[in-house]
Formats: C-alpha cells, sequence, structure tokens
C-alpha cells in the first residue's frame, strides 16, 4: 500500500464541551462539511462529528497530517495549534482499530450505546456523496460495520442499561412486557423525564401525557414526545389512566403519598402501578411501597441498576476487544495484499516469460513434432513455472506480514528474482 491511514481527531476524553462546539464539523453555515478535499497529500478523506467527537480519516501520501489539521483548523476560523493541545493521532493499523472500537462503542462516554454506529454510516454516506472515498475507505469502512455488527450479535455489550433513564424503562419493560397498550405519565417536565420518554418512545408505550407546575413547559415537552399535556392540577384524574409514571419535580417535599394512591388503585381495580421517581429530593413518599400492585424506585435504586450493568458491559467489552483484534488483523491483511499484488503479477508474468522462451528454444532443437506433443511441453513448462511461484508467492502472503511490514519481503523477492529490470507490471497497467 502506497498509502498511509490516517485518523485525527479529539473527543469527550481529550476535550470539554467548550472545545468539541468549537471544532465541530457539523456544519459551516452553508450546509453540512461532508469531508475534506482529496487534493494534494489526501487521496481519500471521511469526516465524523458528533456531540462527543471529532474525527478526520484520510488517506494520502506526503504530509497527510499536516494538510488534514489545516483543513479542519481552517474550516473552524482556527490555526493549527489552537488543535494541537486535545488532538490524538492514528496511524494504518491504529487508526483502523481505533475506527473499529468507536464503530462497536467501546470508545463510546456509554459503552455500548448504539447511536455511534449510526453517525459512522451517516459519515460514510456524506462522503460517497462528496466522492471523498475510494477502494481503501469503503473496505474500511464496510468492515467497521461488520465488526460492529460481530460484536453486538457475539457480546452482551448492550444488553443492559447504563443510564438512569434507561433502566428505568428497561424495568418497566420487565414489569409490563409489552410496552403496547400502556400509558405513561410524565410528572414534571426536565431533562431526565424527556430522556425517560424518548426511550418509552423508543419501546412502543402507546400514550404519554405531561403535566407540569408550568403548563407551557410541559406543552413544550409533550410535542417533543408526541404526548399531550395537561395542567398540574389534574394530575390525580390522569394517575388513575396511567400505568408508568415518571415524577421528577422541583418539590420540596413529596407530592405523592400512599394516602393519595390508594383510591387511585381501587378505581384501576388494582392494575399495577410503576413509579420511576427521579427527583432529588424524592417525589414520592416511601410509604407507598406498602401498597399492593405498586412498582416504586427512586435514583438510588436505578443508579444500582446502571452499576451493576456496567460491570457486566465492561467484562463483555473484553470480549469485543479480542474480536477487533482478530479484524484489525484481517483488514491488515487485506491491506498487505495491496502491497504484494504489483510484485506477484511480476514474479508469475516473470514465469510465464522464460517458460514460453525455454519452451521456444527445446521445440527449435526438437524440430517438428506434433500437436499433442507440444500440448504436453506447454502444460509441462506452464505446471513447472506454477510450482517454482509458489514458495515465492507464499512468502510474500504469509500472516505475519501485516504485523511487521511488507516492504522487506517485497524488496527481497524482487532482488532474488531480479523484478525490477525489465518489469513488466507498471501502476498504471
Amino acid at each position: 500500500m502506497n498509502r498511509t491511514i490516517l485518523l485525527v481527531g479529539l473527543n469527550h476524553r481529550t476535550a470539554g464541551v467548550d472545545i468539541r462546539e468549537r471544532f465541530s464539523l457539523g456544519s459551516n453555515g452553508d450546509g453540512t462539511i461532508r469531508a475534506l478535499p482529496c487534493s494534494g497529500a489526501v487521496s481519500e478523506s471521511l469526516i465524523l462529528s458528533t456531540c462527543n467527537r471529532v474525527e478526520l480519516l484520510a488517506t494520502g501520501n506526503g504530509d497527510t497530517q499536516g494538510q488534514m489539521l489545516d483543513s479542519w483548523a481552517r474550516l473552524c476560523n482556527a490555526t493549527p495549534e489552537d488543535l494541537h493541545p486535545y488532538i490524538y493521532v492514528h496511524k494504518d493499523l491504529e487508526a483502523v482499530r481505533h475506527l473499529f472500537s468507536v464503530a462497536s462503542s467501546l470508545d463510546s462516554m456509554v459503552l455500548g450505546e448504539p447511536q455511534i454506529l449510526g453517525q459512522i454510516k451517516t459519515a460514510y454516506r456524506n462522503a460517497i456523496q462528496s466522492h471523498t472515498t475510494g477502494v481503501i475507505l469503503n473496505r474500511l469502512l464496510h468492515k467497521a460495520f461488520s465488526v460492529a455488527k460481530r460484536v453486538r450479535t457475539e457480546t452482551a455489550i448492550a444488553s443492559s442499561a447504563v443510564s438512569i433513564s434507561y433502566a428505568a424503562v428497561e424495568l418497566a419493560k420487565r414489569i409490563f412486557g409489552d410496552m403496547k397498550g400502556h400509558k405513561t405519565l410524565l410528572v414534571g417536565a426536565g431533562e431526565m423525564a424527556e430522556l425517560a420518554a424518548m426511550h418509552l418512545l423508543q419501546a412502543g408505550i402507546d400514550e404519554i401525557v405531561v403535566t407540569n407546575r408550568t403548563l407551557a413547559r410541559g406543552q413544550e415537552l409533550a410535542r417533543q414526545v408526541r404526548g399531550r399535556a395537561v395542567p398540574f392540577e389534574q394530575m390525580g384524574a390522569e394517575l388513575t389512566r396511567a400505568d408508568i409514571i415518571i415524577t421528577s419535580t422541583g418539590s420540596r417535599e413529596p407530592i405523592l403519598r400512599a394516602s393519595d394512591l390508594r383510591p387511585v388503585l381501587k378505581a384501576r381495580k388494582n392494575r399495577p402501578m410503576f413509579f420511576i421517581d427521579i427527583a432529588v429530593p424524592r417525589d414520592i413518599d416511601p410509604d407507598v411501597n406498602e401498597l399492593d400492585n405498586v412498582y416504586l424506585y427512586d435514583i438510588d435504586d436505578l443508579k444500582e441498576v446502571v452499576e451493576e450493568n456496567l460491570a457486566t458491559r465492561k467484562e463483555e467489552a473484553v470480549k469485543a476487544g479480542k474480536i477487533v483484534n482478530e479484524e484489525v488483523l484481517s483488514f491488515g491483511r487485506w491491506l498487505s495484499s495491496l502491497d504484494v499484488q504489483p510484485t506477484i503479477i511480476d514474479l508469475i508474468q516473470r514465469g510465464e516469460r522464460l517458460g514460453q522462451e525455454e519452451l521456444a528454444k527445446t521445440l527449435k532443437r526438437l524440430g517438428p513434432v506434433s500437436d499433442e506433443t507440444r500440448d504436453a511441453l506447454l502444460a509441462l513448462v506452464g505446471s513447472l513455472v506454477r510450482k517454482l511461484n509458489h514458495d515465492p508467492i507464499m512468502f510474500l502472503k504469509q500472516d505475519g506480514m501485516a504485523q511487521e511490514g511488507s516492504d522487506p519481503r517485497i524488496n527481497a523477492v524482487r532482488r532474488i528474482f531480479n523484478l525490477d529490470k525489465g518489469c513488466m507490471y507498471s501502476e498504471n497497467s
């Protein structure tokens, strides 16, 4: 491979949100920035820009890194020096390893989260539309997608909840099973309630009702989650209809007690109710736990679930890391095949040329021969050429080449067989 693979980026580990915002490449005001220009030292390129990371992936020759940083900084009205304190740089197989890890959500803020793969697919689609990908990045990105799929298939890295809101919904699913046919009441309209509502929507909940002391804020959230808003004073009536209640108000005192819920349960004919209290101080008095058919979880309960699940994900991440390592080696072998292909072609052509020359000399000495004899000699020469070429070709292709570098092997074969004298293969052929 005559081109270097480079990945230059920053993420939530190397830069705060203010820096990530400053150097984001999501938009330049005129529309989406889809890719770096493929000119000069950059042959292929792709841009991944999310809330937690900005990464530029490219192949090229020469000062590819310098050109990438110059372009990035210029798009953000900055200088490369402004970027240097926050960036990381990965080259060749380390760049491949990083991309596979990112696609498999091993490098995410929330280990195992699924969103990053869709974001990479969007970045790749943008690059294709901009005509900035070629043989190497096309193969690399498709491989990244298959690695991510393999990680999700062969490990349980994404099987457990690792956020408070997600954990709450997963617990609700355990109690009610299918979310279809059930209704949710959001009491309060804060960020945690909003996130929980989003997860409920994804789980297939039928209806979301929002009640908030400030009705306008409740109406705003209701629009976001395709629900409806009701005045805070109507909460009691909505409780009789709701199966899942998520509370996140700023009240200093509990807004719901056991005495408030007994008539609600009676009206519901004791159908189960699931309460998620993510407020601090708590919105729901612990005495609610004494009621039958009521399931109450506060933020401490959910934190325990999250911590347990995070430990499980970390264990699965070790398995995922082994998969990534295997796939990096596989991709390395493919890259090496690009290096050795011209030499293999030259070797085959050299053998065929010498074989034909020696056959012509032999036929001249033998004089007139039958077609059968000519064909037999031709087959013999072809077989000998293939057998003589087999070992040097296997030497070029062997697995260890990707790790130790292919150039020494290629150079050795080209010298031994004198392939650079009158070579029949050229890069343009």
